[in-house]
């Protein structure tokens, strides 16, 4: 596989955990009005679903920002 279609690959998944932490808001924190989540009216999240949603998100991220790195020869440090 070539780098840019790592990158492909790890992006749709980055974009499968993205959206199912985004779910979790969708099933469980009521919208106002102007579609922006109410966290003030939201009931209290289990926060082991919400830190494994955000930890899968994370490494999903770092692991994209390292192939992109190596993709476009960037230098860091």
């Amino acid at each position: 596989m070539t780098p840019v279609e790592d990158v492909r690959k790890e992006m749709k998944k980055y974009e499968q955990t993205r959206n199912a932490f985004y779910d979790l808001f969708d099933r469980e924190i009521p919208k106002k009005e102007n579609g922006m989540f109410d966290f003030d009216a939201a009931p209290k999240l289990d926060a082991k679903e919400v830190y494994d949603l955000f930890f899968k998100l994370d490494y999903q991220a770092r692991k994209l920002r390292g192939l992109l790195i190596e993709a476009r020869d960037i230098k860091v440090g």
